[in-house]
């Protein structure tokens, strides 16, 4: 291989990420769900309505089986406690989550923000 191309795969392999992308900044969000959120983010809708299948789709994981049978699961804590890792990821894109657990479906409206 000539010396110039040896220097500029060194210099491409050099400038590539080394890792995969933070999550927020100071958010302390879980990377398992940081694909929803950056979907909740970016939507415009102010309802988004999820199939449990399509957020497994997002995640690239199945969800726990306390996602399926226990609405707890989904709640949205209030401000003074402790949200779980799931429920940040919808909270921080400033929406609430409402499940249908028989239909497996869920409802994140926005919030006023």
């Amino acid at each position: 291989m000539p010396a110039w191309l040896k220097r500029l795969v060194r210099r491409e392999e050099a400038d590539a990420p080394t890792s995969e992308p933070a999550a927020p900044q100071g958010h302390g969000m879980s990377q398992a769900y940081l694909s929803l959120h950056a979907y909740l983010a970016n939507r415009y809708s102010s309802v988004v309505v999820l199939t449990f299948a399509q957020i497994e789709d997002l995640l690239g994981s199945v969800l726990p089986n306390a996602a399926r049978v226990e609405q707890d699961w989904w709640e949205n804590p209030a401000a003074h406690s402790t949200p779980s890792p799931q429920s940040q990821s919808w909270m921080q894109a400033n929406r609430t989550a409402a499940a249908r657990l028989l239909p497996q479906v869920v409802v994140f409206e926005r919030t006023k923000a």
